[in-house]
This record gives structure tokens, sequence and C-alpha cells, in this order.
């Protein structure tokens, strides 16, 4: 197994560069296919105020020939960088669906989304709201999601696995695996409050651990019992042990683990500080 295709979700946002330029990365370590797609907006109804000059007699012509163009544009600085960088495999795919939809259709045909986590700060219009939950719970396919903060560069070498047990956690794994394989840290952490078992049957760290092994990964496990959420012991965690990327499941089924799964993973998602693998 391995990310044979790596697709990255391009726009007009600050932090777009940063994420495709990681994705780069990633995608020279793995020797994969790179995608950057670029949704125009034309079906997701945002247009600048300012893009189309008053008086104009077709105003849904010239609305689209603006965002054909922004989009170009942002395919041309894409490839630039690219070819900046260095050689590697890649497209560029230019598509008029909701943005949504495109990432889940064309994410589909991918094996990791790179996608940028929801910036308040960045009035863009370009940029989407709530895309990251979307894509995750629709696309089936695990997700690399980029801080909207901080400098992140190269394939990761200190990894922190979220593991509880739970199907969700199963599948960030599993699907992580060419990752972990190549890094030169991977520590296996699992969280529970004072009061609640230690349910050893459940969780099999053990076996687990013998797992990864198998599949190249030498892992070591921490079992800690924290009063605090578990969204804010996990990133503590990840800041102690200066890891470089978090590895976890997204939310959950039942209404009990939605509740539980669920928040951590909205917690994750606003709070994240270093690049985060998802998959649910």
């Amino acid at each position: 197994m391995n990310f044979r295709t790596i697709l990255v979700h391009l726009d007009r946002s600050d932090r777009s560069p940063a994420r495709a330029a990681l994705a780069a990365q990633w995608a020279k370590a793995h020797e994969s296919h790179l995608v950057g797609l670029v949704p125009t907006g034309l079906y997701d109804g945002v247009i600048p105020a300012d893009a189309i000059a008053t008086g104009m007699t077709d105003y849904i012509a010239d609305a689209a020939t603006h965002l054909r163009l922004r989009a170009e544009a942002i395919s041309r600085e894409f490839r630039e960088d690219i070819h900046e960088s260095g050689p590697l495999s890649y497209e560029v795919r230019l598509v008029d669906g909701t943005t949504v939809d495109a990432v889940v259709r064309h994410g589909r045909t991918s094996d990791l989304v790179v996608l940028g986590q929801d910036d308040e700060s960045d009035a863009t219009d370009t940029t989407v709201r709530g895309l990251v939950p979307q894509v995750l719970m629709e696309t089936g396919r695990a997700l690399l999601i980029v801080p909207c903060a901080g400098n992140f560069s190269g394939p990761a070498r200190n990894v922190v696995v979220t593991w509880n047990g739970s199907r969700e956690s199963t599948v960030a794994i599993h699907a992580a695996l060419p990752a972990l394989r190549r890094a030169s840290q991977v520590t296996l952490i699992s969280h529970r409050h004072p009061g609640e078992a230690d349910d050893e049957q459940r969780l099999l760290v053990p076996e687990m651990l013998q797992f990864l092994l198998r599949h190249g990964v030498r892992a070591g496990a921490q079992r800690e019992v924290t009063e605090i959420d578990i969204a804010d012991a996990l990133l503590s965690r990840v800041a102690d042990l200066g890891a470089d990327l978090l590895v976890m499941g997204g939310y959950g089924h039942s209404r009990f683990r939605e509740r539980v799964l669920g928040g951590v993973t909205r917690q994750i998602l606003a709070q994240m500080t270093v690049p985060v693998l998802m998959a649910h």
C-alpha cells in the first residue's frame, strides 16, 4: 500500500501555496502522482462584490469569465511552484462544480486528500467553510489537514497516533501506514478519564504494536489518565513529543460515540498545531 495519487485542494486563500508545497513534498517522498484540484467557484455562489463592473449587461457570463480566469491564475501559480521544486508527476484539474462536490468526487479517485484547516481570519472569498468534515464523511479516503498557521515541510518524521480501539482509529492507522513506515518515531497514545475502565481487551495495545511492526513500523505506546479534555491532552502530548504529524480517526456513529469522538474531532480541527492525517 502506498499513496499512489495525492490530491490537493487549491484556492485563493493565503495558505493555499503552503498546502500545495506540503502536498508536493509528500508526493515526492512517496513517489506519488499529484493532482491539483481547482474548483472555479461557479456554482458555489460566491463572487467578490467588486469583481464585476457595475452596468454590465450579462452579469452571469462576466462572473463566469472572472471565476475561470481566477482559477487559471491559481493553476498557473501551482505549475510554476512545481517546476521550481523539481521533477514531479502531476496534473491540474479545473472543475466548475461546487467545491464540496468536486473535492469529494475527485478525492474518491485518490489515495490521500490534502485540505486546509478552516481559517476564520481569512476573508478570501474562495475559502469554503466546513469543507473538511463534509469531505471526511463522504469521500471514503484519508485526509491530510494542514493548519492555517505554522511552517511544515517534508514527510512526517515524528508521529503521534491516537488509539482507542474504535473502527475510526483502525481505519486511520491503516490509511496512515505509508507515512508511518517513513517516520523515525511513532508513538501510539491512548487517553482515558479518571474512573473510566482501563479496557485492555478493547485496546489490545501489544497486538496493535505487533501489527504495526509487521508492516515495518516500530512504535512505542503510552497510556495516560487525564482530567482535562481528551483533545487538549492529546495536543499537549503532541507538543511535548515534538511531533510533526497527528494520526487519528474522525467522528463516530452511535449517539454516545458521536458525542465523545465527534467532540474530540471538532476540537482538534479547531485547535490543531501540526498536520493531521484523519480518516473515518
